[in-house]
């Protein structure tokens, strides 16, 4: 496990203003590629075409339908030679417009997802398994990907000043976190539908959820509240503030503690699972670091050892689409390696 860490919590006036520059900075930044992810409304006049991959492909589910949430797109990726080597594992990813080539969807970078899965089963350093990745809800991303729970578990004053915050013209958290309906979607309805249609085994020791930033908080999550649907969970620069609710003052922000508080009551046991989280120590990952450590030490103290659990720290990376695409086989290779 990678040991070195960073960044610590800001002391004195000096440092703290530094920091705050910083992260404005950061802000302004990112402001571009947060509307790429969906934080801006755009025309679905048209159906995009699937992404374009180097190896395997792509097949595109448009519209998946759902009675607890809207329609969600999904390309689920099936890698070179497919089927022979089935029953295939398979892998949930979040933010779907982001991961494979380039993807109408999203004016990111890509994960390049499709070549870094496709070497590491060629060379047996994961079982073969097939990606399915699920686009997010756009101008809702952050209502969908806060767990639900923990927000349930803020104070009504709490909860309107998450309302009330704002990244430019874009209201932060437009509507109250509905992330369990959206779990819902995922282990009620697609993953019956992925079962279905492509060789795939679907029990529990087959299945597994991955996600960055918000949708890292996702994938912890998926794997609480359905830790008989998900044998492991891998979670990239886990965005731990929550919605940013402290652009001013990180010591302010409540939602660390309720995400803390519900992984001390609420994780389940390590028995059957893995759980992977990492994080940079550049940009937005540059304030992880003291609630990773928290959430380290919680979860070690509750028997997450050894092959049931990885925290690693990135010195340098930053918080994007190529940082998590260089250190995706990592995580991959920790969730599926071979049996």
């Amino acid at each position: 496990m990678n040991q070195q860490h960073a960044i610590g919590q800001p002391t004195g006036d000096k440092p703290m203003h530094r920091a705050l520059r910083s992260f404005r900075s950061i802000f302004a930044i990112l402001l571009p590629g947060l509307a790429a992810l969906g934080f801006s409304a755009r025309s679905r006049s048209a159906e995009p075409a699937p992404p374009s991959v180097p190896a395997g492909q792509i097949v595109h589910m448009a519209r998946v339908p759902s009675q607890y949430v809207a329609p969600h797109d999904v390309d689920v990726w099936l890698p070179p030679g497919y089927p022979k080597q089935a029953p295939y594992a398979v892998l949930y990813m979040f933010d779907g417009q982001n991961l494979f080539g380039d993807h109408p969807g999203s004016k990111l970078p890509s994960w390049q997802a499709a070549s870094t899965a496709a070497k590491l089963i060629a060379a047996g350093k994961t079982r073969p398994f097939v990606i399915v990745g699920i686009a997010n809800a756009q101008s809702l991303r952050m209502s969908e990907y806060f767990p639900q729970k923990p927000w349930e578990s803020l104070t009504p004053a709490q909860r309107q000043a998450l309302f009330s915050r704002q990244l430019g013209d874009f209201q932060i958290l437009p509507v109250a976190p509905f992330s369990d309906a959206f779990l819902k979607f995922v282990t009620q309805e697609l993953k019956p539908a992925i079962d279905r249609r492509f060789n795939v085994d679907p029990k529990p020791a087959s299945t597994f959820v991955m996600g960055s930033s918000m949708g890292g908080l996702m994938a912890w999550y998926a794997l609480s509240e359905y830790p008989g649907t998900f044998a492991g969970a891998a979670c990239l620069s886990t965005h731990w503030p929550g919605p940013y609710l402290s652009l001013e003052a990180a010591t302010d922000d409540p939602v660390p503690d309720a995400f803390v508080d519900y992984i001390r009551h609420d994780f389940p046991s390590p028995a059957g699972h893995r759980i992977y989280f990492d994080h940079g120590t550049r940009t937005l990952d540059a304030w992880y670091d003291p609630i990773q450590k928290r959430v380290d030490r919680l979860l070690q103290s509750k028997g997450w050892t050894g092959s049931h659990y990885q925290s690693r720290v990135f010195p340098g990376a930053e918080h994007s689409e190529k940082s998590w695409a260089a250190r995706l086989a990592i995580p991959l290779t920790f969730l599926l390696a071979p049996r």
